[in-house]
């Protein structure tokens, strides 16, 4: 009896040991595995003549609670639905150069894995990068130019410091 549970154990051991060495010389890099690049819309920003008064205007008629900003939208994460997520919403005055090098009116902000991974993929494909990665304690930022010209910007978000900022600031969030 005592062979048999020997003889088990010495197999169930070896095993182990070889799915162990598979594991560690497998190369984990095969096509199944795709990067994540965008998972939500992070913020959206726009011109206008008198933003204090866009932003007046949208809490007053539309609800939004704003700030000196733009306003917060909070809601949970489709893949983890415990943790929160934010999309920022802020009117510019119309001259701002945040926008450049693009000409519209507008700019989206995606939130995005990975930002540094994605941006090396980005740059082999051959799309404008028009900066660096920025890092601030509320995540990563960079911009991209699409075909027609619209800047994008991309965010790494830490929803836990953004939440922080976001109550030291007074900030109340639109849900």
């Amino acid at each position: 009896m005592k062979k048999i549970a020997l003889f088990s154990i010495a197999i169930a051991t070896s095993f182990c040991f070889g799915f162990a060495f598979k594991s560690i010389t497998t190369n984990h890099t095969n096509d199944n595995t795709k990067l994540k690049r965008v998972t939500a819309i992070g913020g959206i920003f726009f011109k206008c003549k008198e933003p204090k008064m866009m932003r007046d205007w949208y809490k007053e008629h539309l609800g939004l609670n704003t700030n000196d900003y733009g306003a917060v939208f909070e809601w949970y994460q489709g893949a983890d639905s415990t943790k929160k997520g934010f999309t920022q919403w802020s009117p510019f005055k119309e001259t701002t150069k945040y926008f450049e090098p693009s000409t519209k009116e507008f700019m989206i902000n995606y939130r995005v894995e990975n930002l540094k991974v994605l941006v090396e993929e980005l740059k082999k494909e051959g799309v404008i990068i028009t900066d660096t990665i920025e890092t601030y304690d509320y995540g990563k930022f960079v911009h991209i130019m699409d075909l027609e010209g619209n800047k994008i910007e991309l965010w790494e978000s830490n929803d836990i410091e953004y939440e922080k900022l976001s109550v030291q600031i007074g900030s109340t969030t639109t849900k």
